[in-house]
């Protein structure tokens, strides 16, 4: 079974015809019961007892009367069994003492709680997500799950803490994604809950990351040791910066011909502007005034 349109009809249409009929068959029975009364007239009371009848099943018939807003959809039984969906919004009627059951296809979003987790590495980290999604199958949101927003609710945190066992907070290595990756995991967790959620009748919009933190036992170590790596990175940016120049340096000296230098004293200039450029302090200049005594 899958989801299909309900028969339904307008309800104003209805509703007059309703009215109407109402009032004659009403006013018939009311008249074939008075005339059976005074008269004794078999054919007066069985034409009223049929027009009473009638006005019971017209009062029934209004049992059909259901009102859609924009963006829900009706689900429809009747006793037991699916008979479709009304998804356009309106006021209408459908099959009398059936059940209806309202779901909405208004976009929503969801965030988890915060999840500690063990990364790809083993490091304990706390994230959590937003989940934007929203109805687009009434029958399978209706009848495939007991509760499609707790089924969404748990499939978000699952596809979460699988998400944070398979990556690493940082990836140190080439070619590896990380959780800070924010768009490339934005996507992957997107198309694991639409995988997850399809059978529920759920389309997934979005799902991104909107906490990511390493557990607070870690986080003074870990701390430490991003800022140990961001200084060898600058460090390692610096000394192939100051290689450079020094080579230019020694390049330019010797193609115009200020200077003449042996391997030492070469050895020595480059120790010397090595420790210039690379050092993290300012350097105090040395000058050779010469020997003041002769």
């Amino acid at each position: 079974m899958k989801l299909k349109s309900a028969l339904h009809v307008n309800g104003f249409l209805v509703l007059a015809a309703w009215l109407v009929l109402t009032l004659v068959f009403g006013v018939a029975a009311a008249f074939g019961y008075a005339a059976a009364a005074d008269g004794g007239d078999t054919t007066a009371l069985i034409a009223a007892i049929v027009a009473t009848v009638i006005v019971v099943l017209l009062l029934l018939s209004v049992t059909g009367l259901i009102v859609v807003n924009p963006n829900e959809a009706k689900v429809v039984q009747f006793f037991g069994r699916y008979i479709g969906s009304v998804s356009e919004p309106g006021f209408f009627s459908v099959i009398p003492l059936t059940d209806r059951k309202s779901i909405s296809l208004r976009v929503r979003n969801f965030e988890t709680q915060k999840l500690k987790v063990n990364d790809a590495d083993g490091n304990p980290v706390e994230i959590g997500a937003v989940v934007v999604y929203r109805v687009f199958d009434s029958f399978k949101a209706a009848f495939a799950v007991d509760d499609y927003e707790e089924y969404v609710e748990t499939q978000s945190e699952a596809a979460v803490r699988h998400l944070a066992t398979t990556h690493p907070y940082d990836a140190h290595d080439a070619g590896r994604t990380s959780l800070r990756d924010g768009a490339e995991v934005a996507e992957e967790l997107t198309v694991e809950l639409r995988e997850r959620t399809e059978m529920a009748g759920i389309e997934v919009l979005e799902a991104r990351i909107t906490h990511l933190a390493y557990a607070p036992e870690i986080a003074q170590a870990m701390l430490v040791r991003q800022q140990a790596a961001q200084v060898v990175a600058a460090r390692t940016h610096i000394v192939e910066g100051a290689v450079g120049m020094v080579g230019l340096a020694l390049d330019r000296l010797t193609a115009q011909g200020v200077v003449e230098l042996d391997e030492e004293r070469r050895a020595a200039m480059v120790s010397n502007l090595l420790v210039v450029l690379c050092g993290d302090r300012a350097t105090q200049p040395v000058v050779n005034a010469g020997s003041l005594y002769h």
